[in-house]
């Protein structure tokens, strides 16, 4: 179902706008290659978060994400001149945006950094791997395993996820520049029947850790896009419900997590092990799993927006839409709801709609989102 200009919801007397085209187009080749750390699935397209940050801020202005997930909007208000400061529950976030918002200066400052991370882990002890799960094992081979395993170790301390945050994006992949055994780069999952050992066996020789590692550094400084004055920028790794935003702040620009369309903790897993092995038994963030979830958190939001946000201040939340009849198939109108209760000083000023391609879509039985709705909201 395609939305049109003259589409109106029956909660709302706002019309549902097409999205600008300008946000169809490619950014891959384009976009600040921060961004392209690590794969972070259902993620907002860069070009998408810079839009809304030049057009709903200004330079200097407080922009706020609570739910920031890979950094993307921290980092593209950042780049903009705006202090950003970003949140979200999941260590994987935590680790990709403190990457982002605070990266080493430059590409050889970066190499140097990742070099001595490189000798310090090299006089580690030698690792068991019998401690290490099957299924983690699987993925590897034993020498690139132990490697993998000590370097981590250093990069889990903290001032370190930048680091972190490029040994994650080499973890998995069928490249040659990538450490594991042939597998997909999203959710991690072996390819041995596409690649099989007997035909394809430099698939699965031994990967040496550090010629891959300084090349994906230099990968990330191939598009490097410093702001022209560097504002503060923070990050909390916290449920929203337990977030304190500091002070009082000019725009929200955030992007909810899919209801029941996601599963980060099983699209993650493989990273989730190496930043800390007891993080893959842990429940995942529930609010992409129960209605009841979701709406406590985006009411907890909107009573800190009606707080904190300045007058004439925007608050947009992008949101994953479903069109079928059921409340997990609109949570945007759900959002609408919530706003209207807890923050009555604001009002829904336009709606947009934007089509998702197949690529931001993970579960095959969850084939319906298809559409992101942007609500934007004013503060009279």
């Amino acid at each position: 179902m395609k939305s049109k200009p003259t589409e109106r919801w029956p909660i709302s007397s706002v019309e549902v706008e097409p999205a600008p085209a300008c946000w169809k187009q490619p950014c891959a080749n384009t976009e600040c290659s921060l961004h392209q750390l690590s794969p972070y699935i259902g993620k907002i397209k860069s070009s998408i978060a810079g839009d809304l940050v030049e057009r709903f801020s200004k330079p200097g202005d407080l922009v706020v994400d609570p739910f920031a997930g890979a950094g993307t909007i921290p980092l593209e208000a950042s780049i903009r001149n705006r202090r950003a400061f970003g949140a979200d529950i999941s260590p994987y976030a935590r680790i990709l945006s403190k990457a982002k918002l605070s990266p080493p200066a430059s590409l050889q400052a970066a190499l140097d950094l990742a070099e001595k991370a490189l000798q310090e882990a090299a006089q580690l002890p030698r690792p068991d791997l019998r401690t290490v799960p099957f299924w983690v094992r699987r993925f590897y081979h034993s020498d690139t395993l132990r490697e993998t395993l000590r370097f981590a170790s250093v990069c889990r301390r903290p001032g370190n996820e930048f680091l972190m945050a490029c040994l994650l994006g080499i973890l998995h992949h069928q490249r040659p520049g990538f450490l594991s055994f042939p597998s997909s780069h999203l959710v991690p999952y072996l390819r041995d029947r596409k690649y099989p050992r007997q035909q394809f066996p430099d698939m699965y020789a031994y990967r040496e850790l550090r010629p891959r590692l300084l090349a994906k550094v230099k990968r990330c400084y191939k598009r490097f896009v410093l702001p022209t004055k560097p504002a503060p920028a923070g990050f909390e790794q916290t449920a929203v419900q337990d977030l304190f935003i500091p002070g009082r702040f000019d725009a929200v620009i955030t992007s909810p997590p899919y209801m029941n369309a996601l599963d980060y903790g099983r699209d993650n897993r493989l990273r989730l092990w190496f930043i800390a092995p007891s993080l893959v038994n842990e429940v995942d963030n529930d609010v992409t799993q129960r209605r009841q979830a979701f709406t406590d958190a985006i009411t907890s939001l909107a009573g800190k927006v009606e707080r904190g946000l300045r007058a004439r201040g925007y608050c947009i939340f992008v949101v994953g839409e479903e069109f079928k009849r059921s409340f997990d198939a609109h949570p945007s109108e759900a959002v609408v709801r919530i706003m209207r209760e807890q923050a009555p000083s604001l009002r829904l000023k336009s709606v947009m709609a934007d089509e998702i391609p197949d690529v931001r879509r993970t579960r095959r039985e969850c084939k319906g989102v298809k559409t992101e709705h942007v609500l934007v909201f004013r503060r009279n």
